[in-house]
C-alpha cells in the first residue's frame, strides 16, 4: 500500500524556518520524480519544488532561494528546507510522488504551515 505521511509543519514567525517530511512507502521511491506543493485559503494547489531521482531540482520563483529540497533514497523521503519564511507562505503543504507513468502519482495527506507573528 502506498503512503505518503508529511510531517514537520506548524506554526512560525516571519522570518523562521521549518523543515518538512515527507516519509514514503508502497513503492520505489529511488524511481519517482518528488515535489512539494501547497494549497493556501481560497487559492488553487500550487507547485512549489521538485526533484527528480537524479537530483536536479526545480523551484518556483516565489520560493527560490529560501527554500530547498532534498532526498535521502536510503531512508525513502523527502525533506523541504523553509527559510526566511513569510506570511503568504502560509499554506497546507503536500507532498507529491509521480512516476512519469499516467495514473501513478500519489499525494499525502498534506501538514499545515501557518506563518504568523
Amino acid at each position: 500500500q502506498v503512503q505518503l505521511v508529511e510531517s514537520g509543519g506548524g506554526l512560525v514567525q516571519p522570518g523562521g524556518s521549518l523543515r518538512l517530511s515527507c516519509a514514503a512507502s508502497g513503492f520505489t521511491f529511488s524511481t519517482y520524480v518528488m515535489s512539494w506543493y501547497r494549497q493556501a485559503p481560497g487559492k488553487e494547489r500550487e507547485l512549489v519544488t521538485i526533484i527528480s531521482s537524479g537530483g536536479s531540482t526545480y523551484y518556483a520563483d516565489s520560493v527560490k532561494g529560501r527554500f530547498t529540497i532534498s532526498r535521502d533514497n536510503v531512508k525513502n523521503t523527502v525533506y523541504l528546507q523553509m527559510n526566511s519564511l513569510k506570511p503568504e507562505d502560509t499554506a497546507i503543504y503536500y507532498c507529491n510522488a509521480n512516476s512519469g507513468v499516467p495514473g501513478l502519482s500519489y499525494w499525502g495527506q498534506g501538514t499545515q504551515v501557518t506563518v504568523s507573528s
